[in-house]
């Protein structure tokens, strides 16, 4: 891993010690210590599992991907993908840097890079699809709880829900109306051209071009393969359904039996679409103060607030790093030619 992404690595980590020390400050250190021993283990082995199976849905993902492309290509390098992304998203601003370092994952079995990325728009479309299904689903259940206790939240949450939709329309307008929007994209960019110089503008016009050209053609594969799309969905419905069960799982190991699953997942999901607004890596602090916010009123107690908050950031943010630092320097599987 290149020095600068270790400086990264270990400034996260340090970042999320100073967060966690800064929230102690109001918490009885006695308290939480008793909390922390009359922890039901079981259920925190649940939300545990339930992240292992994220990242390993994920996985599967990925080898369904690549059986349709490539053969030989193996279940472990599959799994080192969601790994390494894991880590790259973690310690990078918007987790920008997981998509790049997936295809470099893939490219060291030796997958032809068209197909490599071909492979991972498929799965950034669905999963992208999936995101937005959960967040209409999760907004219509709580959003009127989150309008009620912050209303500054729900500002958050609304443009959260612009940028996905954004997202989720300009998918539709390239699968749809392919010609119309490589013609809109010429016309949202020509601002640029007064602020670059000729050459970088028109490489930046072309490239925008092939991906959106790309886009198009892998999508149309995908409408053809139904059977694989189906497949796709269905993995990558549970995948989610895992990961929103952690909170719930983390509540139940702290005590609190009596607790709506439904609005427990749906906070969980409203809590993912606020952390991707903070440019900070893994929305450190926004991931805290939105966690804390919106599970108080269900955890009265600071020193459980508290517990329940670092096991869900261990759990879903630090875990998927420390894994995927490993997953990176094992040794990929090459896939014979």
């Amino acid at each position: 891993m290149p020095r600068r992404n270790v400086i990264s690595f270990i400034g996260v980590i340090l970042l999320g010690v100073l967060i966690f020390a800064y929230l102690l400050r109001d918490v009885n250190v006695k308290f939480l210590i008793n909390d922390f021993d009359n922890l039901n283990w079981w259920w925190i082995a649940v939300a545990t599992l339930c992240v292992l199976l994220y990242l390993g849905l994920e996985g599967v993902v990925t080898k369904i991907l690549m059986n349709d492309q490539t053969r030989g290509f193996s279940f472990k390098d599959a799994l080192r993908v969601p790994l390494v992304e894991q880590l790259f998203n973690g310690i990078t601003p918007f987790s920008t840097g997981g998509q790049p370092a997936q295809l470099f994952i893939m490219l060291q079995t030796g997958v032809d890079g068209g197909r490599a990325s071909s492979a991972l728009l498929m799965k950034f479309i669905v999963f992208q699809a999936m995101i937005v299904i959960n967040f209409l689903i999760s907004l219509i259940i709580g959003f009127n709880y989150i309008a009620e206790k912050m209303s500054y939240l729900s500002l958050f949450v609304i443009f959260g829900f612009m940028i996905h939709l954004f997202v989720i329309v300009s998918l539709l307008m390239i699968m749809y109306w392919h010609a119309f929007t490589k013609k809109l994209m010429s016309i949202v960019i020509k601002p640029l051209k007064w602020f670059m110089r000729e050459k970088r503008y028109s490489k930046m016009k072309q490239t925008l071009a092939i991906k959106i050209d790309t886009f198009y053609a892998e999508s149309m594969r995908i409408a053809h393969h139904r059977k694989l799309l189906v497949k796709l969905i269905i993995v990558t419905f549970f995948q989610l359904f895992f990961y929103y069960l952690i909170p719930y799982f983390i509540m139940l190991g702290l005590g609190y039996s009596k607790i709506n699953i439904v609005m427990i997942v749906s906070l969980h999901v409203l809590i993912l679409m606020i952390i991707s607004l903070f440019p900070i890596p893994g929305g450190s602090g926004g991931a805290e103060y939105s966690f804390e916010t919106l599970f108080k009123s269900y955890i009265t107690s600071s020193s459980k607030l508290l517990l329940a908050m670092v096991i869900w950031r261990l759990l879903t943010y630090y875990l998927g790093m420390f894994l995927g630092a490993i997953a990176l320097f094992l040794k990929p599987n090459r896939i014979k030619s």
